[in-house]
Parts: C-alpha cells; structure tokens; sequence
C-alpha cells in the first residue's frame, strides 16, 4: 500500500464548493483534511496554485481487452487514463468474447488485475442470446447489464430495437439497464437510401442524416416508456441530441431518479461542421451531430436532465478508420483528455469546476453505486487528481499515449494541465512521469 503523503495548500473541489486546505494520505485512502503539519515519514506534494478533484470516474469505455488489443488494452488506455486524470473507469461488453457470462466477465476482471494501473469496473452484456440466462442471475450485485457495442457483433443485438426483449428484461432484472439507444431499422433505411446513390463511398458529412435525430430519440422514448412501465432503473448512454434532452427529469436529486443519461466529451466539443476536416476520424456511433445539438447537450447537462460526462473512448488503428465511410470503424480514443476537453469549457466560462467534478466524479460514484470513491472525504479512497488551471500544452503524436497512436484532438492546444494523479493513494502519474509499481482495484459497490 501507498506511502504517507501530504498535499499542501491546494484549492479542493468537492461537493459543490472550492476551498484552500491541506489533504493527508495514508495506506491507500484520505486520512485527513484541514490544516495539517507533515511528520518525517510524510513525502510533501506542495498544491499552491493547483486544484485537486476527486478522481475522475469514466462510466464508458471500450479498451478492448481481451480480444482487440491490436488497437488499445488494459494497460495502454488505463495509462492514457491516469495521465488524462481519470482513476476509474467502467468498460462495455463488447470484447471478444463478448461479456455475456459471469465467467467470462469474472476473467475480465482478473486480467484486469494484473494489467490496468487504473480502477476498473465491468457491464455484463445482454441480447436476445443470452436474455434468459441473465434474468436467472441476482444481477443486483454488478454495476450493470448493458448491450452496448455488441451490435458490432450481429445485427438485431440493440435492445432499443426489440420492444420484445425490453420488456422481459425491463420487467425482471434487478440492476441497472445501460443501453445503445438507435433504431436500428431507421439506420439501415438511411443506409441503402444513400448507398444507391453513392455506393460504398458515402460522404462522411452524412453521417448523422443515417445515424439521425429520428433513429435516436424514437429508440429513446420508446425505452423509457417501457421502463417507467417497469419502473427499471434504465440509463441511456452517450446522448447524442437535443431533442431526446427533453426526455429526461432535472426536478428530482439523482438518487432519486429511474431514468438517467450521459453524454460524452465529443458530443460537447465536435459539431457536424468538422467532419470537413477530420472526417472518419470523428466517425462515432451515435453520430456527432448539428451545432444546435451540441450547445442542447451542454444546457441539458447544466440544467442536471444529463446526469454524467464520459469519453466513450474506442481507440481503431488508423488504418481502419481511414477507410470509406462503411468500412471505416466507429469510435476513437479520447479519455487522455477528457478532463481538458471540460476544462476548456471551464475557461470559456461555459461550465463551473464544481458542476465537472459533479458530473465526472460524484455522479459516476452515486449512480452505479460505487463504495468510498467519487469524493474527497475522509476515509474515502485517494483517488485524487490535481490541475494546474494556467498551463497550456498541444496534443502530438509524442504525448499520445493510447496504443492506436493517434487523436482527432491532434493540434489542439489545451490552456490547462494534469500535473498529478492519485490511483488509491500511490502517485501514479507526477508531471509526465510514471510509477507502475501498483495495479488499480476492482470497483466494489
């Protein structure tokens, strides 16, 4: 277990306010806050001029281990996490096998023990495969069940296409439901609307017209009519529109909620009018969509109908995102520089630091009931990241650190730095260095 540590005189978010004091650490958690005097045996981190958040907890990731790990794994993307300032995350079940046993989930698990220098946490999967086999287990245990990313597998495995298969699940397990919401069948119209008229070499620009508004916010409100029905415990990943913000509470504190949402970092930083620039490399599914979109995103989060902020991070190798629109893959790397991404909105004066580390730290911990994370509190683990809010750095292929190799954020200069991260009390990651001594521990509820 990690060494006594001091950080001094740091400005602390948490819980809704920002205040200068002193933060002891001791075998692995956050033994004390206030104004505190080092005993020899303590290594001093001097925080004068930082901030410190509680680690940043990514509720969706794809690091495709086991089974992909030609374009990212357990230990790449945790790295890629740790010097982004995320300490936690949850991955999705669309690795290969796909996660749709509690062996096979149970495996997961223990590579991720040995690999990952972050936290990490695991959705079982459910399609009409294995809907039978999940509704005999006491899912109360795990984070959640979820579909997303097995439709890469074979079609007709999205829930949100299967009215059929929500209902039997919605009406009998007993965890959190986290789905893809797309309609299917409105994806595919568009598709062999626009492959008539361009065969395989659909402009990328055209994206969110196939994978449209229409495809999403259907599927959206007809899962949660179901799950109201139900009262399951439902949450919608990566929202991609401001037309389905609508269909979400903000007049109910969160624990309080049945239906929630999340929306990731692209989905607030990209717009439709940069797939002139990027192209496939902006390609993700749901689709990045119009302006007006974006900006309803950000409201939706503020305004609390969107409850999380995650990256959805999917790294490809470039060669298979530089293909014709449909060969090339969906999905990119992001999760180094999420916390950035939010940070920028913070200098902008678009987004305050206690509503990031709400959304990207306190949800994430009080939605999938993560025990003694998500906070700074004492006894709390020392999942601790520090920024410094005035230094500006560009992102290039040296400081990449996701095994694809490359970002869409190429070029993009970021006014603000992770300077430390804290995984259960070991440092991590200090100004660009790395300690690998420690593997992260499994996210327990």
């Amino acid at each position: 277990m990690s060494q006594k540590t001091l950080i001094t005189n740091v400005s602390i978010v948490n819980d809704g306010q920002i205040n200068v004091a002193d933060l002891s650490i001791n075998n692995g958690r956050i033994e004390a806050i206030g104004k505190l005097i080092p005993d020899e045996n303590t290594t001093v981190v001097n925080g004068t001029g930082k901030y410190l958040l509680p680690g940043i907890i990514d509720g969706q990731v794809h690091f495709r281990d086991p089974g992909l790990t030609h374009k990212g794994d357990l230990y790449t993307e945790s790295k890629a996490a740790i010097a982004g300032g995320t300490t936690s995350f949850i991955d999705m079940p669309n690795t290969f096998p796909n996660v749709l046993s509690l062996d096979i989930l149970n495996e997961k698990y223990e590579l991720a023990s040995k690999k990952s220098l972050a936290n990490f946490g695991f959705f079982l999967g459910v399609n009409g495969d294995n809907l039978d086999e999940v509704l005999s287990l006491d899912t109360s245990h795990l984070l959640a069940v979820s579909d997303d990313g097995l439709y890469f597998t074979k079609k007709g495995n999205l829930l949100a296409d299967n009215p059929e298969t929500m209902e039997k699940l919605f009406a009998n397990c007993k965890s959190i439901v986290a789905i893809h919401s797309e309609k299917e069948q409105i994806v595919e119209e568009n598709e062999q609307l626009y492959k008539k008229q361009f065969g395989e070499d659909v402009p990328i620009e055209l994206h969110p017209t196939i994978r449209s508004e229409k495809a999403c916010y259907e599927a959206t409100k007809r899962a949660i009519t179901i799950a109201n029905k139900h009262k399951t415990r439902l949450h919608i990943l990566h929202l991609t529109t401001e037309a389905e913000t609508h269909l979400f509470r903000n007049d109910i504190p969160l624990k309080e909620k049945n239906i929630t949402t999340e929306v990731s970092v692209h989905h607030l930083w990209f717009s439709d009018k940069d797939y002139k620039k990027l192209g496939t490399l902006i390609k993700w599914n749901p689709a990045i969509k119009t302006e007006k979109d974006k900006n309803g995103l950000l409201k939706a989060l503020l305004d609390d109908r969107i409850d999380l902020i995650t990256t959805d991070h999917a790294p490809h190798t470039l060669a298979e995102k530089q293909q014709p629109y449909f060969k090339s893959m969906s999905g990119a790397p992001i999760v180094q520089h999420s916390v950035n991404i939010m940070l920028e909105f913070y200098k902008q004066g678009k987004i305050s630091l206690e509503k990031i580390v709400e959304k990207m730290c306190h949800n994430p911990a009080t939605l999938y009931g993560i025990a003694n994370r998500g906070f700074i509190r004492e006894g709390y683990f020392a999942d601790l990241t520090m920024v410094d809010l005035n230094e500006s750095w560009t992102v290039n292929k040296d400081n990449i650190l996701s095994k694809c190799g490359w970002s869409p954020l190429e070029g993009t200069t970021f006014q603000t730095k992770i300077t430390h991260t804290f995984v259960n009390g070991n440092l991590v990651y200090n100004n660009g260095i790395f300690d690998e001594t420690a593997y992260g521990m499994p996210l327990e509820k």
